[in-house]
């Protein structure tokens, strides 16, 4: 790995608008990190990373470089571009692996409550631990890390990388209460009364999206992100259909091929090139061995497997592209498993416990652009604002959130973030 890190910067042209970097939500410094590497200040292009991204590793791991700094890379207009990801994960594991990672503030006794350990929790966590607020962070599952360690597959982000960001928290003294659900038993106005002066909401989308098909509720029906958070506890069969083509739907599909399923095909109501999931995630499952139905329609679910309608793609007089079902089009996709990946919505458990806290159709939660709620105090980013968005884009909205909450805190509400 370090070998390919060094050929990769050395081909990294430094340019002095580097489009990478305007390409990345978060503005990765990518020529100024290819410098110090090439320096031999390793740590200190890894500082550099953390300062900016401190999921950094992770997003070198996950995230669809293609659509960010990899893919507006000068060098992609011609040929192939910079491995800026593999350059990142090899400065990036060397930094985090260090065991002096602190926060040089000095300590305040201002108490801040963090909801939710996924991408937006850790990152404002970490950053506001690094600032020298006393951060509590709360998590409903046992271990910390939401969707990067329960919706994530192993084979994609290995579980040692969030053990050493429970290292880390431990190390920033950030206090950590698992099994803990706010809302239920614990409510936004019971943390206010603890002393908490500034809260954050980053808890995700966990509530699976239905389909309100025939069949739905049956024994050998699941959906995507329940089966994600535990595979090993699932018994899929030798045939899986998959409904829903997002990223979320290419972990499935991918995941129970590695579980044992024999055959997996992924169907959607739409056409390839209209297919949600990004084209490196789709390649991958190809090469996998997943197979796949477009303009395919689910209408009932049996015992037998998945009753579905062919579509018909039809352009419209304004451009805009609709689909119609072909008559007499129905058939009987045999399956010992169904798994629906329909897209996820926020858990209400906060909301219905939070007067004043508004909700936006779909129960997302409603902020401005830098993540301030419309309770005083509260703030919130990631999924549970966007929808299901990419860790790097909550890790952006997480950064502008974690300012305003500091700007908040010093005693300047509006300030921009």
């Amino acid at each position: 790995m370090g070998h390919h890190a060094i050929e990769e910067a050395d081909r990294c042209l430094k340019c002095k608008k580097p489009l990478c970097k305007k390409g990345c939500p978060v503005a990765t410094p990518v020529p100024e990190m290819v410098d110090l590497l090439q320096k031999g200040k390793i740590l200190n292009a890894g500082a550099l990373l953390f300062e900016n991204n401190p999921l950094s590793i992770i997003c070198s791991i996950i995230c669809p470089h293609e659509l960010f700094c990899e893919g507006n890379c000068i060098l992609a207009k011609k040929g192939k571009p910079v491995g800026v990801s593999t350059i990142e994960n090899y400065i990036s594991t060397y930094y985090l692996n260090r065991p002096d990672i602190s926060s040089s503030s000095p300590p305040k006794k201002t108490r801040i409550a963090i909801i939710g350990s996924g991408p937006a929790g850790l990152t404002v966590s970490i950053i506001m631990a690094l600032k020298g607020y006393r951060v509590t962070l709360f998590e409903s599952a046992e271990k910390t890390g939401g969707i990067l360690r329960y919706g994530i597959p192993e084979y994609r982000l290995p579980k040692a990388i969030l053990e050493r960001f429970d290292q880390l928290l431990e190390q920033l003294k950030i206090k950590v209460r698992p099994n803990t659900l706010i809302g239920p038993v614990i409510t936004i106005d019971d943390l206010k009364r603890d002393g908490y002066k500034a809260i954050f909401i980053g808890t995700g989308v966990w509530r699976p999206r239905p389909i309100r098909i025939v069949g739905e509720s049956l024994g050998h029906v699941h959906y995507a992100i329940n089966y994600l958070k535990n595979p090993e506890v699932y018994h899929l069969g030798r045939r899986v259909v998959v409904i829903g083509a997002g990223n979320v739907a290419m972990d499935v599909a991918r995941t129970a091929l590695r579980k044992g399923a024999q055959e997996v095909l992924v169907t959607y109501r739409r056409g390839e090139a209209e297919m949600p999931a990004t084209l490196f995630e789709y390649d991958y499952a190809k090469v996998d061995g997943v197979t796949f139905s477009f303009c395919t329609n689910p209408v009932r679910i049996t015992d037998e497997g998945l009753i579905t309608e062919a579509m018909e793609r039809v352009e419209e007089e304004d451009g805009s592209i609709s689909y119609t079902p072909v008559p007499d089009s129905r058939k009987l996709i045999p399956a010992d498993t169904v798994i629906i990946a329909a897209s996820q919505t926020p858990q209400a458990n906060i909301v219905a416990t939070a007067d004043g806290l508004q909700v936006e159709r779909g129960g997302l939660v409603t902020t401005d652009e830098c993540g301030r709620t419309t309770l005083d105090g509260v703030f919130a980013s990631g999924d549970v604002v966007t929808g299901a968005k990419t860790v790097v884009e909550a890790v952006a909205f997480s950064k502008r959130a974690a300012k305003a909450m500091e700007n908040y805190l010093e005693g300047e509400r509006e300030a921009s973030c």
